[in-house]
């Protein structure tokens, strides 16, 4: 499922880095909030984008 490209290759969609600056950017935007919440919520629940997703309460 390759979407989303950076410099190293395609951007998981399944499991999001903090370190991967336009991934995070992606979820910002696809998602409509802010990094903060993005890492309170990955530090909470993991780095499933799913579970990420469910904790702020948007669908995938």
């Amino acid at each position: 499922m390759p979407g989303l490209k950076d410099k190293r290759g395609f951007i998981d969609k399944d499991r999001l880095d903090l370190t991967e600056r336009q991934a995070v950017e992606y979820w910002m935007k696809r998602w409509g909030v802010t990094r903060d919440q993005i890492v309170t919520a990955h530090r909470k629940v993991g780095r499933m984008t799913k579970d990420i997703a469910a904790e702020l309460g948007k669908k995938r």
